[in-house]
């Protein structure tokens, strides 16, 4: 039965209402502060996780009673990752539009990629801030820069800043790698391809978690960058020649993805449980954010120094990217709103993300592993309270630069492809590509496993992003269904071409 428009919209919004109501219930984890006792509340929707919370809680709480004169308590509104957090964004402002109010009920965004905040801004859900406006001299200065390895730091309408840096790396398990008679420990986005990790690679769905795509972006990034480089600047069509070089990059990268994607022992909806896997030995590596990988590999730091746990940053194949703060448009409490970003900004704030427990301005009770986003926090002084001194952003991800231009439009795109490419056809990859590893490698069965002609560069940036923006599920299930098809019948006739070239 095909319902009408009208019947659609009351539906939608009957939805969206319900979320509302429920939103500050479902969403409200517990706080360290006092409500009862407290001056004012803000009230910060974040992916960050329970010890990120704590931490900020503490010491927020702490600068506002010094600075402010004022008790203040944190609601805390936690739905899941960026996509979770999207979301419920997207259906309260929704809502709020529909029933006429300018807000949500939610001061600020706090953490996530800044792909989620820079839609947040193009949606008009954020708020100018004045607290970034007011730190222009640190932004001018170079102390925060606009941009660094290709990535925005903070926007130039003073609607978002990032507050801490972040890369993509590989968690690995030492005693895992040993069992499997690894002696080399990943050094590259390529090594994971390795079949001796087959069914010991801990991936995270990108389509849940914006940092796992992000991470699958940078090592898209850098195949594309590989191809371009080889294209010589004297050739008669040098433009020409780098079109070309980027959809075989594009395309080698999808091909290392999936035989990466068939060494996976799963694909989780957390990106946190993946260091877990690893360090538990249930996975031998693991893609992952830099200080999920940081902490497990400290806190299993043995007396003698050793651990067995480690991570890595590819070598060109990550940028540094930042976790934002925002204020949300119609912020019931915007000056505290301002008063939390100006906390974050500042070197005590800033000192919080990795300065080790019990330093000065330091966390209470964790170390969270983060890297500041102030320049001037990489003094030699400073680094002496850090729980990471040789862990310098500025210097580390340099020699890769991120380039929007590529993929910037194709980021839901590659989402959608990979959980198409390797999720929802996981078994049928990983039959496929055992049956050609154990027939020799029959060029016509690879030819076939490899086969991404559908999800070409020119159709992930073309077609398939335009679907996607289009927001309309019956056309995105449509486009998601008909990929997940296409690559299984790949992978069943790639299997079948193996065995049969044996016969």
């Amino acid at each position: 039965m095909t319902r009408s428009p009208l019947t659609t919209r009351i539906i939608a919004v009957g939805v969206a209402l319900i979320v509302t109501l429920l939103t500050p219930f479902v969403l409200r984890p517990k706080s360290s502060g006092n409500q009862d006792s407290a001056d004012e509340t803000l009230v910060i929707i974040s992916p960050h996780n329970a010890t990120i919370r704590d931490e900020f809680d503490r010491a927020f709480r702490k600068w506002a009673e010094a600075n402010l004169g004022k008790k203040v308590y944190i609601d805390w509104r936690t739905p899941g990752g960026t996509s979770e957090i999207r979301r419920v964004l997207e259906s309260e402002f929704e809502y709020a539009s529909e029933s006429g109010r300018r807000g949500i009920g939610i001061d600020l965004m706090f953490g996530g990629g800044a792909y989620d905040f820079k839609r947040q801004a193009a949606a008009g859900h954020l708020a100018p801030s004045q607290a970034i406006q007011r730190e222009l001299e640190l932004l001018l200065s170079g102390i925060i820069p606009h941009s660094f390895t290709g990535e925005t730091f903070y926007d130039p309408h003073g609607l978002w800043i990032g507050t801490c840096i972040s890369s993509f790396g590989i968690v690995y398990n030492s005693d895992s790698l040993a069992a499997l008679g690894i002696e080399s420990p990943p050094k590259s986005w390529d090594d994971l391809a390795d079949p001796r990790y087959f069914g010991k690679i801990a991936l995270a769905d990108p389509t849940k978690s914006g940092s796992a795509n992000k991470a699958f972006e940078s090592l898209i990034q850098q195949k594309i960058q590989e191809e371009t480089a080889k294209v010589s600047p004297d050739a008669v069509h040098p433009e020409r020649d780098r079109q070309e070089a980027i959809k075989r990059g594009w395309a080698n990268a999808l091909n290392l993805i999936q035989r990466i994607g068939a060494n996976a022992r799963y694909y989780t909806d957390s990106a946190s449980k993946i260091p877990l896997d690893v360090a538990q030995g249930n996975a031998a590596a693991g893609m992952c954010i830099d200080f999920y990988g940081r902490t497990l590999a400290e806190q299993l730091t043995t007396l003698d120094g050793s651990s067995r746990v480690h991570f890595i940053t590819p070598r060109n194949g990550t940028s540094a990217s930042v976790d934002p703060v925002a204020i949300l448009r119609g912020a019931p409490n915007p000056e505290l709103a301002e008063a939390f970003i100006e906390f974050c900004l500042s070197k005590p704030g800033q000192r919080l993300w990795n300065g080790k427990v019990g330093s000065p301005d330091g966390p209470t009770e964790n170390a969270l592993r983060r890297l500041p986003i102030r320049r001037d926090l990489y003094t030699e002084k400073e680094l002496e309270h850090f729980t990471d001194p040789e862990a310098l952003p500025y210097e580390a991800t340099a020699g890769f630069n991120y380039d929007p231009a590529l993929t910037g439009n194709a980021f839901s795109s590659i989402a959608v492809i990979i959980k198409a490419m390797c999720i929802d056809s996981h078994d049928e990859l990983k039959e496929a590509m055992t049956a050609i590893q154990r027939n020799g490698k029959p060029n016509q069965a690879t030819e076939a496993l490899f086969d991404v002609s559908i999800t070409s560069y020119s159709n992930a940036v073309g077609g398939i992003s335009e679907t996607l923006a289009d927001d309309n599920k019956i056309h995105t299930s449509k486009l998601s269904r008909n990929l997940v098809k296409r690559f299984r019948e790949n992978y069943r006739r790639a299997a079948a071409l193996a065995r049969r070239s044996t016969r």
